[in-house]
């Protein structure tokens, strides 16, 4: 007859705290393979991709000439969209991404997106195609006064521009001649640098909606660096033209915020 050597704790099995228990050996089971993980992992890249894209940095493609030579044609942009989150608005010489405030590219062509531009447009792993996005620099913002006269350099608050920046031949304003105007509070005064090749804020001042002036809601953020191609890897700063004593000081030309542009002489 036995003598009931498992209920005693005599018999060969280990208890269940102990590290070779059988119960301890279930609770570890067993790691589940990559190709099972995987779904997961996409899952969560493609929501991080799209929380980056809202939040943080986003990029764009430059489909004209506008912005030579500082930017060419297809060259890629990444946009600072975190900044405008804590209540940063546009400076003086930041180049700027905005959207159309008044059919701006009314006429302009939009090419029309395949199945695979339009899921990593979405994400942000590539401009999303067919977006009508301007991108300009930032010559005055909400109460400066800005003017220029032909030959002369683009004026803000008394002060002249040294504009390096302006594509080479180009004159600063000679084929659009403008101001003074003051820019009106919440928005700002948008300018290429390919001065005699730009549709910027000069050829809408007849817009009865914008007057020219974009609307600081409707900037998308700043671009920061040139990404892509490598070969024109190059960051975006602010020139230091903008950075001279007294520029930030509006003066009175006798124009109100109000005002609006007519011909310019």
């Amino acid at each position: 007859m036995g003598d009931g050597t498992d209920e005693q704790g005599g018999g060969s099995q280990q208890p269940d705290d102990e590290p070779g228990g059988t119960r301890s050996r279930k609770r570890k089971g067993k790691q589940r393979p990559f190709w099972k993980e995987l779904p997961l992992l996409i899952v969560i890249a493609l929501v991080l991709a799209v929380l980056i894209k809202t939040f943080l940095l986003q990029a764009f493609s430059i489909p004209s000439d506008s912005m030579q030579n500082t930017l060419q044609p297809g060259d890629r942009v990444l946009v600072d969209k975190l900044t405008p989150w804590f209540g940063s608005q546009p400076e003086r010489g930041e180049v700027v991404v905005f959207r159309d405030p008044s059919n701006w590219l009314q006429g302009e062509p939009t090419p029309a997106p395949n199945a695979v531009q339009n899921v990593l447009g979405t994400i942000g792993l590539m401009p999303a195609a067919g977006e009508k996005d301007l991108i300009k620099r930032v010559i005055a913002v909400g109460g400066d006064t800005v003017e220029c006269r032909k030959d002369g350099p683009v004026i803000v608050n008394g002060k002249a521009l040294n504009e390096p920046y302006i594509f080479p031949g180009d004159t600063p304003c000679n084929d659009k001649p403008f101001g003074p105007l003051r820019v009106p509070e919440g928005t700002i005064w948008v300018m290429g640098d390919h001065r005699q090749d730009s549709a910027d804020s000069r050829w809408h001042m007849n817009d009865p909606k914008t007057h020219g002036f974009v609307p600081v809601k409707d900037v998308v953020g700043r671009a920061v660096v040139v990404g892509w191609p490598v070969t024109r890897w190059a960051t975006l700063p602010i020139p230091e033209t903008f950075s001279q004593p007294g520029l930030g000081a509006p003066i009175d030309v006798g124009i109100t915020s109000d005002a609006r542009p007519g011909s310019a002489p």
